[in-house]
């Protein structure tokens, strides 16, 4: 078994998959400086009906991949979250969904795609582990000390949205931590190690399920659906562009439209990680098939950590072979806790998205920003969840 060590994987202890950088330091120059004078004026210029008009005027059409080649990997990461919001906000910024991207987005989306390896429109990764910053650098990364640094329109109710799952994230930093010490006492035989890891784990859990318990304190179920909700959508089984999306300019996609699924929590890499430490395995479902598709949009050192932990762990097996109690109780509380963490999950869904009107092209209140119908699969997934209980 080759031992897991987080740095490798892009992830921190501190941080866990958020940006290991402090992304409000990062400078951006020359053409890169432009585009990020045109993303962060979004709030004032998606008011206007014209936002694409006044996009192309004052957005650099000269930008090549030689010009992402340049950049550091901090820069382009940057780059990557002011140059999604523009794609998001071009596509679903009018009334009418465009049939095509227009180069000066296309390719520099497409170049930073394939230099990060993700999909080239906005990923969590841009929408959350890449935009958010600390007031105060020597204090946590909690609600009381977190800003959003790239919004659409701006306001309460999406920085909101975004800074619950930032608090989230870093909070999981301490459970990651925790997994390659229960992998390697797992190898060894380590009983009580791997105990001790599972209770420290649930106390991290409950300060992450009590943080979820947070959004709707300054996140309405409206707002959101209105004013938050409509411009995360992707060209995915979209019936506001059933085609997909032209991307102008991108030889490797030869003029044909291109489809890809939208910006969505269930793009975060804790709940797979869990679920692959864990042992916990989904029905196949419309759901499930849709979930697997998903892993591509993760960062690919977040990929290879969720693939490496269900790799290597035998922790379902190792509980039920050790005939311990308190480690059974251990385990049962972890899942336990995310089912929990599942179930809040589907009442939001419920009250933040199917309560709510259709109100504006692609934003159907039946399906998920990815693409997909959730909400009886929601169900599912937390059910089997639980499932996975073991009898003391």
């Amino acid at each position: 078994m080759t031992h897991l060590t987080l740095s490798d994987y892009d992830i921190s202890a501190e941080r866990g998959f958020l940006c290991r950088y402090d992304a409000p330091d990062v400078e951006l120059h020359g053409k890169m400086a432009a585009v990020r004078n045109v993303a962060m004026a979004l709030p004032k210029t998606l008011v206007t009906g014209r936002l694409r008009d006044l996009m192309l005027r004052d957005l650099p059409n000269n930008v090549e991949a030689d010009d992402i080649a340049d950049l550091t990997d901090e820069q382009a990461r940057m780059a990557m979250v002011h140059y999604s919001f523009l794609i998001q906000a071009y596509v679903w910024g009018e009334a009418d969904a465009p049939a095509l991207l227009p180069r000066a987005l296309a390719v520099p989306m497409h170049a930073l795609a394939e230099r990060l390896g993700q999909q080239p429109l906005l990923p969590y990764s841009g929408y959350v582990l890449d935009n958010w910053g600390l007031f105060d650098a020597d204090r946590p990364i909690d609600l009381d000390n977190i800003f959003m640094i790239q919004p659409f329109l701006g306001g309460q109710d999406e920085a909101w949205f975004v800074l619950v799952h930032v608090a989230i994230e870093a909070r999981a930093g301490k459970v990651l931590a925790a997994i390659p010490t229960i992998l390697n006492a797992i190898a060894t035989g380590d009983t009580d190690t791997v105990r001790v890891e599972l209770e420290g784990m649930a106390t991290h859990w409950a300060a992450i399920n009590a943080l979820f318990d947070r959004m709707p304190e300054r996140c309405d179920p409206h707002t959101y659906f209105t004013r938050v909700r409509p411009y995360i959508h992707g060209w995915k089984d979209n019936p506001a562009l059933p085609g997909g999306l032209i991307y102008e300019g991108v030889e490797a996609f030869g003029g044909k439209p291109q489809a890809f699924r939208g910006q969505t929590g269930s793009q975060s890499s804790i709940v797979p990680t869990m679920d692959a430490l864990m042992q916990v395995g989904h029905a196949d479902d419309p759901l499930k098939a849709y979930l697997d598709q998903l892993h591509i949009y993760r960062p690919p050192g977040h990929r290879k950590f969720i693939d490496d932990v269900r790799t290597q762990s035998s922790l379902r097996h190792f509980v039920e072979g050790a005939g311990d109690r308190d480690l059974t109780l251990a385990y049962n509380a972890i899942i336990q806790a995310v089912a929990d963490f599942r179930s809040r999950h589907l009442q939001y869904a419920a009250s933040y998205i199917q309560k709510q009107g259709k109100t504006s092209a692609g934003n159907d209140p039946d399906v998920g920003t990815g693409g997909t119908p959730f909400m009886k699969y929601l169900k599912k997934h937390r059910d089997e969840t639980k499932a996975r209980l073991i009898d003391a």
